[in-house]
């Protein structure tokens, strides 16, 4: 059996924006379901939130979100998750380290650590905070 984890984001009002430019990042193309469009618009703050939305794409990356109901309190928390990317090549992770740092914080700044030859830590600018790292062995 093969189980795939995926990170499942929650926003109040920024999946759309996030998702877009998860993929403008990583490839792939956002699916995004509406609460209007799955008739139950009353539960959003608006009808154009994500009640469902996924960026998908072919070297494995997957991320889903939306936008919590309005009558839920949403607090994005204070290092509640990170998310994960592990890539192969140094190139393919500064690649992406240097399209989601458009408007982050840098935690740590990419580069070599002792179980990794890059290795770097960031916040984005919806308050992700991302780990992009090469796996220990490759190139």
């Amino acid at each position: 059996m093969t189980l795939a984890v995926t990170t499942h984001l929650n926003f109040a009002g920024q999946a759309r924006e996030a998702l877009i430019f998860y993929a403008q990042v990583f490839g792939g193309e956002p699916i995004i379901m509406t609460y209007g469009a799955m008739g139950q618009p009353e539960l959003a703050s608006s009808p154009d939130d994500v009640i469902w939305g996924q960026v998908a794409s072919d070297d494995g990356f997957r991320i889903m979100a939306y936008d919590v109901q309005a009558d839920r309190e949403h607090d994005a928390g204070t290092n509640a998750f990170y998310v994960s990317v592990r890539g192969t090549s140094v190139e393919e992770v500064q690649a992406r380290w240097n399209a989601l740092a458009d408007g982050a914080t840098i935690r740590q700044p990419i580069g070599p650590a002792p179980w990794s030859s890059a290795y770097g830590m960031l916040t984005d600018r919806f308050g992700v905070t991302w780990i992009l790292d090469v796996e220990q062995g490759a190139a």
